[in-house]
This record gives C-alpha cells, sequence and structure tokens, in this order.
C-alpha cells in the first residue's frame, strides 16, 4: 500500500490556498473552502455572471449545520450579497450551486431555505484534514488575525502585601492563557504585573510587619496570618546576616522603613515564585512607585492640560473626564498638593504607550468595575479610541467548595484563600484549567473533591484523558505493525464516525481566531471538551489495529493519521491554556 498523490498544501497560518505546482486544491479546512467560494464568486464576476466588483466580495462565512444530515458546511454568502448583486438570495445561490459543486472534493451542493448553500465534501477531501494537521503539527491553529497589533496585557496586579488570593489565581490563569491566544493569532504580546507599591497599604505592610517582630498585636488596617511573621523573621535574619542591627530595636520611623523596603522585595519575590509556579511568568514587573519617583506623574498631567482638558477648583487639579462620557470630573492632584490615586493611571497608561502598546487590556477583579468610566474617558482624552487602544476585563469572584461546603479559610494567609493553597489541593493543571474554562463575567464555584477526582465528570482529566488514550492508540497501533508510513488514503476515512470527528477538528483555527478576537479563553477550554468528546465516541466505534490475524488495510492507517490529529489538537489547544498534555494516565 503506497502512499496517496500528495495534495496541495495550504498555508496553515494564513489559510490561504496557493498551489504550488499548479494542482487542485482541496477545500480541507473551513478557512480553505472560504477561499475556494471567494474564488468561485471571482469568476462568476469576471464572467458576468455576477453584477458586483471583486473588490465588494468577501471572504465567506463557513460553519457547521446545525443538523449535519444537511452536509459538512454551509455558508449564507448569497443571501449577503444578493441585495448588492440586484437578485435574490436563492436565485445567487443557484447560481453558484454548479460552480462549486465542481471543484475538486466536494460531493454535493444544495440550496436551503431563502438562500443557504450547504456544501458536503467526499471523503478523500474531509480525510485529508488529518494529514494537514498532523504535518503542521504545533503550528495547527496559529493564525495571523491579529498580525501587527502590539498589546500590553496587564494582569494579577495584586499589592505587594500578601500572597496571591484566589482572585488573582484566577486572573493569573486568564491572563496568561489569553497571552498564549493572542500571540497566537500574531500579535505581540507584553505580560506584565503592575505593583501597587506606594500608598497607604505599603504603610500598613511595614507597620504589620514590625508588630510581628516585636510581638504585638496586628495594627489596626493592618495584615494578619502566619506569611507575616514568617517575611519578619527573614527581614530580621537578613539584617543580622549583614551585619546591621536588629530592625525590631530601631526607633519606630527607621523601623518601619527597613520593614517596608526588606519586606516588600520578599513578598515580591514570593509573589514572582508562586506565578512561576503556576506557569504564568511576566515579561515586565512594574512599579507604580517609579511613576512617582520618575516625574512620570506630573509629565502625563502636563500632557493632558497642554489638551485643554484640566480644571483647576477647589484648591484641586481635575480632569474633566465628564467630556467623555465618564458619570463625574476626577481629581488628579487633591487639594493637600498631593496626587490621587488615579493619577498614576494616567502616567501607566502613557507609559505603556510609549513601550509601543497599541491596545493595553487591563484584567480587573468586580471591585474594579466602578474605574471603568474614569479609565475609558482617560484613553479619550489622551486622543485614543476607548475599545481599542484601551480594554478592560472584568473578573468575578471565584468560590472553592469541599465535602458541599464552602472553602472560606487559608492556614498561612489567616483569612483568605490563596494560589498556593490551591494548587496544594489539586494541582496546577487542573486549578488552570478549572479557573480559566469559564467566561470572566461569571462567578464559578470549584469542587475541590471533583477536581481531585479521575473520573469523566473532571473536565480537565476528561480533556487530559483524551490526549493519553491517542497516545496509547498510537503505541498500540506499533506493536501491530500500524504505522504513518505505510502511506495515507483520506478516502478510507468513510465511517459516520470519521465525518464527525474530522468536522469538529475542523472547527478549532477558527476557534482559537475567536477566543483572540472575543478575548474569551473559555471558548478554547469548551472545545476542547467537546472534541474530547467526539474522539471518546469515535474511539468506541472505529479500530485502529485489526483484529486478530486480519491484514493491516488503508482504514487502520487513516485511522491513526486521524488520531494522531486529535492527540495534536488537544496538545495545542491545552498548551494555550498553560495545561500539560500527559502521555499516560
Amino acid at each position: 500500500m503506497g502512499p496517496a498523490a500528495p495534495r496541495t498544501r495550504p498555508d496553515i497560518r494564513t489559510g490561504t490556498a496557493i498551489p504550488p505546482d499548479g494542482g487542485t486544491l482541496w477545500p480541507v479546512t473551513p478557512e480553505e473552502l472560504a477561499a475556494a467560494i471567494r474564488t468561485v464568486l471571482a469568476s462568476a464576476v469576471s464572467d458576468g455572471s455576477l453584477a458586483l466588483s471583486e473588490q465588494e466580495i468577501p471572504l465567506p462565512r463557513v460553519e457547521r449545520p446545525r443538523n449535519r444530515d444537511h452536509g459538512d458546511w454551509s455558508t449564507n454568502v448569497a443571501m449577503q450579497l444578493a441585495k448588492r448583486a440586484g437578485t435574490s438570495p436563492r436565485a445567487l445561490a443557484e447560481l453558484l450551486t454548479p460552480r462549486l459543486a465542481a471543484l475538486d472534493g466536494v460531493a454535493g451542493v444544495e440550496v436551503a431555505g431563502p438562500g443557504f448553500l450547504n456544501i458536503r465534501l467526499d471523503a478523500g477531501a474531509a480525510g485529508e484534514l488529518a494529514r494537514t494537521i498532523v504535518e503542521a503539527g504545533g503550528d495547527y491553529g496559529r493564525n495571523e488575525t491579529l498580525a501587527g497589533q502590539h498589546i500590553n496585557l496587564e494582569y494579577v496586579s495584586a499589592n505587594p502585601t500578601g500572597p496571591v488570593h484566589l482572585g488573582g489565581a484566577r486572573w493569573a490563569a486568564v491572563g496568561d492563557s489569553l497571552a498564549r491566544i493572542l500571540a497566537a493569532s500574531g500579535a505581540t504580546v507584553t505580560r506584565e504585573y503592575y505593583f501597587n507599591d506606594h500608598g497607604t497599604q505599603i504603610d500598613h505592610f511595614a507597620a504589620s510587619l514590625l508588630a510581628a517582630a516585636r510581638g504585638q498585636e496586628t495594627p489596626e488596617n493592618g495584615y494578619g496570618g502566619a506569611y507575616i511573621a514568617e517575611i519578619a523573621q527573614r527581614v530580621i535574619a537578613d539584617e543580622l546576616a549583614a551585619g546591621r542591627p536588629d530592625p525590631a530595636t530601631l526607633e519606630d520611623a527607621e523601623a518601619c522603613e527597613v520593614f517596608r523596603a526588606q519586606g516588600v522585595e520578599l513578598m515580591f519575590d514570593a509573589i514572582k515564585a508562586e506565578l512561576h509556579a503556576f506557569r504564568a511568568d511576566f515579561d515586565v514587573f512594574f512599579h507604580e512607585d517609579s511613576l512617582h519617583s520618575s516625574g512620570a506623574v506630573t509629565r502625563s498631567i502636563g500632557e493632558l492640560r497642554e489638551r485643554g482638558v484640566i480644571e483647576e477648583r477647589d484648591g484641586a487639579t481635575w480632569l474633566r473626564t465628564t467630556d467623555f462620557g465618564d458619570d463625574k470630573d476626577r481629581v488628579l492632584i487633591k487639594s493637600d498638593g498631593k496626587p490621587a490615586y488615579f493619577a498614576a493611571d494616567t502616567a501607566y497608561y502613557l507609559d505603556k504607550c510609549s513601550r509601543g502598546a497599541t491596545c493595553s487590556i487591563y484584567l480587573l477583579g468586580a471591585d474594579h468595575h466602578g474605574y471603568v468610566g474614569r479609565m475609558m474617558a482617560m484613553c479619550a482624552a489622551y486622543g485614543d479610541t476607548p475599545g481599542v487602544n484601551m480594554q478592560i476585563l472584568i473578573g468575578q469572584m471565584v468560590n472553592l467548595v469541599k465535602d458541599g461546603a464552602p472553602v472560606r479559610m487559608s492556614k498561612r494567609a489567616g483569612t483568605i484563600v490563596t494560589l498556593e493553597d490551591l494548587v496544594e489541593a489539586v494541582g496546577v493543571d487542573a486549578a488552570r484549567y478549572a479557573l480559566a474554562r469559564s467566561s470572566m463575567d461569571s462567578t464559578i464555584d470549584i469542587d475541590l473533591n471533583l477536581l481531585a477526582s479521575r473520573t469523566s465528570d473532571n473536565p480537565v482529566y476528561y480533556v487530559q484523558y483524551a490526549h493519553a488514550r491517542t497516545r496509547n492508540v498510537a503505541r498500540n497501533a506499533a506493536e501491530h505493525g500500524v504505522g504513518r508510513e505505510a502511506g495515507f488514503d483520506p478516502a478510507a476515512l468513510d465511517d459516520p464516525a470519521d465525518a464527525a470527528l474530522l468536522g469538529v477538528l475542523a472547527q478549532y483555527p477558527a476557534v482559537v481566531a475567536q477566543a483572540a478576537a472575543l478575548r474569551e479563553q473559555h471558548r478554547v477550554a469548551r472545545y476542547l471538551e467537546q472534541l474530547a468528546g467526539a474522539y471518546h465516541t469515535w474511539y468506541g466505534r472505529t479500530r485502529v489495529t485489526p483484529r486478530g490475524d486480519d491484514p493491516v488495510q488503508a482504514g487502520h492507517v487513516a485511522r491513526l493519521w486521524l488520531n494522531d490529529a486529535v492527540g495534536q489538537v488537544v496538545a495545542n489547544g491545552l498548551g494555550l491554556l498553560g495545561v500539560s498534555a500527559p502521555e499516560r494516565m
């Protein structure tokens, strides 16, 4: 059994079909089919059958029909163009039907309803997708839809006054997943963490460390928990090791300054280590305090003043954010001469722009919902476009449940559940997947018992097991003499289960592009669960290895290619979520 004749290869990243040898293109993926439909439309324009200019022809949208009995793919392009072409949608659909049916790899085309075109591929064309995926490997699903965009993505950004709490853990999983998805869609992404190391919370943190070092009660508005005592003892040990006095014995002001400088640095290091262990690494750790010490705040207000949107009243300096849709104006410099917190926001946004960001995305918790209006107004005040140059994503709460009851307290942090607590309970993979698989604007309940289980009810186990199963099938196939090197006959993928699985695989690139465009990482997770379900069903209905002493047939080899294609897509998708794809489970 020799290999099938090579087909024309598309550019996997762009979906552009460029026959390198003058051969015929089979429309394997929806992107390729869309390109083929556009070519048919252009041909109809050029021969006078369609009264449009070529510039008016869009890249058609190709989707799966709700009822697969209607075909493999469907497009509403006739309904989209009919009015401009001076005809009816159904008449345009009927004009296109024989032209589309003549495409190599298309088994049939039917007009449905007011003008939908339902397209059915032959087994060979549909099956070619397995080879496309296997040969593309880790590049399958990558695209260039965001090429040229420089996105600054800021997430987590917790105060350096304690461990990363559960809300911060959600943003770490979501933000890192989004960064991977945006990069896979062609964007240049800067992952950024904003340290709020300027203001009263740092004063309270330093005072809490000093109190712990002296064996005193936590001060009002201070921070408790075992980690405070641990850091305080580290500061003392480091100071003594350097030949300096025990900072707890110094005068209050001097002691607080030592604990502030050393304690914040130690907390920084602990937070970075936590996030790194969670596979959430950053390109930039930006310190709020630098905006004040560098004069950036003064410069940012100066630019707003030059733009004529600053007003002095009541002894304070105001930004007229109401000019840009905010519900009230915002103070930048208070009447006591000190900058308001919002002043640092203006300087920080300008700093991101100065570093090349064409879009700054902020991932904020639900307690920051009231900030959206002023931030967007500030963006507009600088002459930029809210929603384009600045985007703000608001996330909701996370609740942990164990044995049917809420988990409310951390042993180490004292009052909150931390990232470290969650990872200790279920591991990095389960934690990341659970936090990333839901829409950011929905409150989620995480059942620790479920996440720790090894059953199909556990979403991360269900998906990871699908990958491990593909690897086990491949190992078993090798033992039975079934290998991809024997060639590939895509037409041998003729079982309805093959077609169903191929249909799900074909959707992956569009899912990635859509997740990037909508900033919705959960779309990738939910797709992987759909793919895992389709694969498990396919596994139960088909065979990759022959029975008994039966010879190896083309169908066995073709299904090994399909099996390996599923493994590749699951691995690619899990990689976008920062979750491992195990070889065995």
